[in-house]
């Protein structure tokens, strides 16, 4: 278990009184009214999943049910730094971001071959 600190009780609190809610920072579309059905579509549903530090929006939902966002590193967990909505973070996002090197010994796998029978049973 690790504690997160919050920074409108301004205490560290166990993990387990705050949810993610997802990426910290997203612009939503200026006129939501008149934007294309896929540009809606892309700010409602899709989002980058990046390996290294992100900014995320997180509540503090058995505390102050306040919402703040979270720098951390998503391959060591480490949590960077905690702010209020409506802050900048004063760490980047672009600082740390990893990218494992492929295992010299790593051999391509080919694709398994399966054969499908009526009813989908393979």
């Amino acid at each position: 278990m690790f504690h997160i600190y919050c920074p409108w009780c301004q205490e560290h609190r166990e993990e387990e009184e705050f949810h993610a809610k997802g990426p910290a920072h997203l612009a939503r579309p200026a006129d939501p009214e008149n934007c294309s059905d896929e540009a809606w579509g892309e700010y409602l549903f899709f989002r980058d999943n990046p390996r290294g530090v992100h900014h995320e929006l997180w509540v503090h939902a058995v505390g102050c049910r306040k919402f703040f966002n979270i720098t951390r590193n998503t391959v060591t967990y480490e949590i960077l730094e905690t702010y209020k909505i409506g802050e900048q973070p004063a760490t980047g996002a672009e600082a740390d971001v990893v990218t494992l090197p492929r295992r010299q010994d790593a051999q391509p796998q080919p694709a398994p071959q399966t054969k499908v029978l009526a009813g989908g049973a393979s």
